[in-house]
């Protein structure tokens, strides 16, 4: 998925050359949680599931709200509301994202669009910020923020 446009509305930062004349850029994946725009590497961008139903499970915690059976594979779905402490959402979707040999499924309001991001544009979080799986930010034209997400601390405490 991730050279393939489905949305049409694909953007692309500006960016300055450096003194090669290359721009290295990262093409990430906009989903929308709790108003705010999340940018997750659209690499690791498996498939977008709008029609599903999660098989909930005990003894998990509150962040998990169960399994789904995609193609014979069993993937854990982590509702991205509730891991980052806000309140759970009726309507969502599922990103299921590789992770390494894993794959996850990550439950957003939506998903927007596919932006280029120039890497060196990609700021650190504040260090008074708690959040841990945020693992930058950049602005995008508009204005708006984009914070990228580490999905690789989804499953983590």
């Amino acid at each position: 998925m991730a050279d393939e446009n489905v949305y049409n509305n694909e953007i692309t930062v500006p960016a300055l050359e450096d003194g090669a004349g290359e721009v290295q850029t990262v093409k990430y994946l906009i989903c929308i949680s709790d108003g705010l725009l999340y940018g997750v590497d659209a690499e690791k961008v498996e498939t977008i599931i709008t029609d599903h139903s999660i098989t909930r499970l005990p003894r998990v915690p509150h962040y998990v709200r169960g399994i789904i059976n995609l193609r014979g594979q069993i993937i854990p779905i982590i509702d991205i509301r509730l891991r980052l402490g806000k309140p759970q959402a009726d309507e969502n979707c599922i990103m299921v994202v590789n992770e390494g040999s894993d794959s996850i499924g990550i439950l957003v309001d939506g998903v927007d669009k596919m932006v280029d991001v120039v890497r060196d544009s990609i700021l650190p979080m504040p260090t008074q910020n708690p959040q841990k799986l945020i693992s930058g930010m950049c602005s995008l034209p508009d204005g708006k923020t984009l914070l990228i997400l580490d999905c690789g601390l989804l499953l983590h405490e």
